[in-house]
Order: C-alpha cells, then sequence, then structure tokens
C-alpha cells in the first residue's frame, strides 16, 4: 500500500533545523580534518529542494529517477535544482525551471530562477563534455528579471528571492 506524503509548512521548518544540525557536524568534521571538505551535496541536498518545492509550491513529484522533471503542478511539468554553491548544472530544456539555494548557515532557502526552462537553456549554446549546461546563480537570477509573472509558479508560503549577500561565506 502506497502512503502519501503530506508537505507542510511545519515540515519544511523542521527542515530548516535539521540543515543547522548537519552543518554544526559539517564544521566540525571540518575542523578536525582541515585538509577535506565535507559538502552536503547529491542526492541528500537534492531531496531537501525537491519536498520544500512540492510543500511551497504545491508540486506533485514524480516518482525517483524520471529524466528532466521532479513534479507537475497545474498541468505544467517541472524541473527543481537546489545549490549551496555558486552554480547549476542541467542536462536537458526543462519545461518549467524551479531554481533554489540553501544557505548553510540559516537553513533558508531562497528563489532563484523561476520561470519557462526554454529561457535558460537557450541562453546558453554549448554543452560540456558529460553533456551539461552550467548556469551560474547570477546569471540565472538576471534571467529571473525577465521573467513575466503569469510565467512564474506561486509559493505558499512565500519564498524570498535570492540576493547576492544570501550566499554561503565559503562560495563568494
Amino acid at each position: 500500500m502506497e502512503t502519501k506524503t503530506i508537505y507542510t509548512p511545519e515540515k519544511v521548518n523542521s527542515i530548516k533545523d535539521r540543515i543547522k544540525q548537519l552543518m554544526r557536524i559539517v564544521n566540525d568534521l571540518e575542523k578536525d580534518f582541515p585538509d577535506r571538505r565535507f559538502t552536503l551535496d547529491g542526492h541528500l541536498v537534492g531531496s531537501i529542494g525537491e519536498v520544500i518545492a512540492a510543500c511551497c509550491y504545491d508540486i506533485k513529484l514524480s516518482k525517483l529517477g524520471e529524466k528532466t522533471h521532479d513534479g507537475v503542478v497545474d498541468g505544467k511539468k517541472v524541473q527543481i535544482k537546489i545549490t549551496q554553491q555558486n552554480n547549476i548544472m542541467i542536462s536537458s530544456k526543462p519545461e518549467h525551471l524551479l531554481v533554489l539555494y540553501l544557505n548553510n548557515e540559516s537553513g533558508e532557502v531562497y528563489e532563484v530562477y523561476n520561470g519557462p526552462g526554454d529561457l535558460v537553456w537557450d541562453s546558453k549554446k554549448n554543452l560540456d563534455s558529460h553533456n551539461y549546461k552550467h548556469f551560474s546563480l547570477g546569471k540565472l537570477m538576471k534571467l529571473d528579471e525577465n521573467v513575466e509573472p503569469d510565467k512564474r509558479l506561486q509559493s505558499n508560503p512565500t519564498i524570498k528571492k535570492m540576493q547576492n549577500e544570501y550566499k554561503n561565506k565559503k562560495n563568494m
């Protein structure tokens, strides 16, 4: 029997608290082993972004492993990206792209880009050797300024727009 996950603002707030706990552990590990970096990345951060997006944007998440799109809202297929770094990579053109940013210290998540996927995908011609296109946060924030309000997913609770001063200290 399949269980349905209910995404609530309370669950999103609990994620923020858990991120702070994880970052305390990361900081302790980096103090003990200064020649190594213990970054939160890969599936952990991606899943954090997906559940926050599901709660705040009312996105119905797809099954794990779906190609290109992570969920659907109002009939629109959405790719969800979250980063703690200064860039993202995408390997194919999504119908709609939602890019979020995770601040390691506060556990807060900010909206970097929310709009049509082709606006981002078509802004860069070249793929890297692994068939990805790379986009900096600055470029995404600039592209986001051109998205019409009716082309954005609405969030509730509202996720603040990304500002340069929200970037993690190690990535500046």
